[in-house]
């Protein structure tokens, strides 16, 4: 009775913290960028420094008008070149082109299916025998890092909650199979911690775990 208790309030409240921790760690890193400036507008007009739950507040309210700000531009001609400025700029700047390149180029290649890549998703043998992970699919000839690779698969890994922080491995295709699901299926899940998965029906909707 306590194991059947104890479990039901595990799958009951692993949402709730899973959410909560990625929201958390999301509001202490947007508190700690506009930390600064916002102490220094307060000394600016003498005023006392805004207490954390007011610089959480303000930070979310200025990432939203960023967003929304940054989606205007991109609906117009001079804001998309702005954009490709910023984007050039970011390019040239050394280390930091590295991880802005590759995470752009990473988050694209999900969303869009770029060149075909991250369509696929399939189940792999990852890390260690007997253990499985879903992963997408980037190129399916790895013969220039591998001699007779043109069989082997490239496979990204995501971790959780952060799918952007994944692995790519090389495999051979003969030991990847094929899952019916979609991107954002399975990034959905990856996301989530394994707490939501798809269901068998292919309806592309998610069911939460049953309890116990």
């Amino acid at each position: 009775m306590i194991r059947k208790y104890l479990f039901a309030g595990v799958f009951t409240l692993l949402p709730l913290v899973v959410t909560v921790w990625i929201l958390k760690g999301i509001f202490t890193a947007l508190v700690g960028i506009f930390r600064d400036p916002l102490t220094w507008l307060a000394h600016l007009v003498r005023v006392p420094d805004p207490p954390t739950w007011a610089l959480a507040l303000f930070s979310a309210l200025a990432t939203v008008l960023l967003l929304l700000l940054v989606g205007a531009l991109v609906g117009n001609f001079v804001g998309r070149q702005l954009l490709d400025w910023l984007d050039e700029l970011m390019l040239q700047v050394p280390v930091v082109k590295t991880i802005y390149g590759a995470t752009r180029q990473l988050m694209g290649a999900i969303q869009s299916g770029q060149g075909g890549s991250f369509k696929e998703v399939v189940l792999v043998e990852w890390p260690h025998s007997g253990s499985y992970t879903l992963g997408f699919v980037a190129s399916r000839d790895c013969s220039w890092a591998v001699p007779g690779g043109e069989g082997m698969l490239a496979v990204y890994v995501p971790t959780s909650p952060n799918p952007t922080s994944g692995y790519v491995i090389m495999i051979d295709a003969a030991k990847v199979k094929a899952v019916d699901l979609s991107a954002d299926q399975a990034l959905t899940w990856a996301v989530s911690g394994g707490v939501v998965v798809p269901p068998r029906t292919g309806t592309g909707s998610f069911r939460m775990p049953e309890r116990p």
